[in-house]
Parts: structure tokens; C-alpha cells; sequence
């Protein structure tokens, strides 16, 4: 009777070691993580993109709360119609991730320098100005830009942009993201 209690208390154990006939397997690559579309929220966000670290040169969006501008030159709902709402959005492009950002693994590609600009809206999309060097930009870093840039003028990002710098011009290109 003893023996009956002991194989059947360790029953259970052998089929648990045994697996029930499921082998191990490697871990199975099921693709890129789900995209999001992030636009800001209310009258007061500037989304910017940014490089994250994770990942070689994926851009990830960032909605930065700010104060709204002078009536008359756009809203910062990423529908802005104005260059000040793209000048402003480039501005704080080049200012860098904040802490928190760094912190969550985003960096910049764009030189890390105060950098005077123009934008001109057309028909044609968007044209900045800088008084920087452009061609030697990185692939994100141009990312940056351009789709940065075609956030604040339209919230779906289509608008060509176009970048002429101190040595050269880039684009027109759209954003990949």
C-alpha cells in the first residue's frame, strides 16, 4: 500500500519532467513592434521626432507640451499653417530630447548647436533655411528633420520638405515614418 501512495506521488513529478511530449523551442522573431499614430493633445503639444536607441535608426514621436503661439501663426495641434509653428517645432528639434527622453532611451542625430532658420510654406510643402551645414546629415538626422518639419504643417506628415543649408541642399523628401 505504501509503495501505491510513493508511485503515486511521483507520478505527477515524472510527467512534469517528461514535458508531455512539448520540446523547447528558440525564440521565434514575430516582425517590428506595432506602430502608433501620435498626434498631440489639444491646442497646446509640437510633436518631434527623435532616434531611438534602441533601435539603429527608427524615429519615434514625442509630443511636447508648450505654450501656444500669437493667434494668427498657427496652432500647435500639428495643423499649423504658419512657418513660426515649424520654426518653433525646429527649434525645439535642435534643443534635443529632455531628460525623460534621454532617459527612455531617445537621442538626436542633429548636431547639437544653435542653428538660426527660415521656413517658407508653399504649395510646393516646406522649405527651411539654416545657416548650418546640411548634406552631411545622417539619415535619421535628415528624418528628423523632414518629418518634423511636415508634422507642423500637416498632421499627416505628406508635405515635402526641402532643407538648404550653408553648403548644399537636401531633399525635397517626405518622411518615412
Amino acid at each position: 500500500m505504501r509503495s501505491g501512495r510513493v508511485l503515486g506521488a511521483l507520478l505527477p513529478v515524472v510527467l512534469l519532467a517528461a514535458g508531455c511530449g512539448i520540446r523547447a523551442t528558440e525564440v521565434v522573431e514575430a516582425g517590428e513592434p506595432a506602430l502608433v499614430q501620435v498626434a498631440p493633445a489639444g491646442e497646446l503639444g509640437t510633436v518631434l521626432y527623435f532616434v531611438s536607441s534602441s533601435t539603429a535608426a527608427r524615429l519615434m514621436p514625442v509630443v511636447r507640451h508648450s505654450e501656444p503661439w500669437d493667434e494668427g501663426t498657427g496652432s500647435g495641434s500639428g495643423q499649423g499653417r504658419s512657418p513660426v509653428a515649424a520654426v518653433r517645432a525646429l527649434d525645439l528639434l535642435f534643443a534635443g530630447p529632455s531628460r525623460a527622453e534621454r532617459d527612455a532611451g531617445l537621442r538626436s542625430e542633429l548636431p547639437n548647436q544653435r542653428v538660426k532658420m527660415g521656413v517658407e510654406l508653399s504649395a510646393q510643402g516646406v522649405r527651411i533655411m539654416m545657416d548650418a551645414p546640411v548634406t552631411g546629415l545622417s539619415e535619421p538626422a535628415r528624418q528628423q528633420l523632414f518629418c518634423t518639419a511636415a508634422q507642423a504643417r500637416t498632421a499627416d506628415r505628406t508635405e515635402a520638405v526641402t532643407v538648404t543649408g550653408t553648403d548644399g541642399v537636401i531633399g525635397p523628401a517626405h518622411c518615412s515614418v
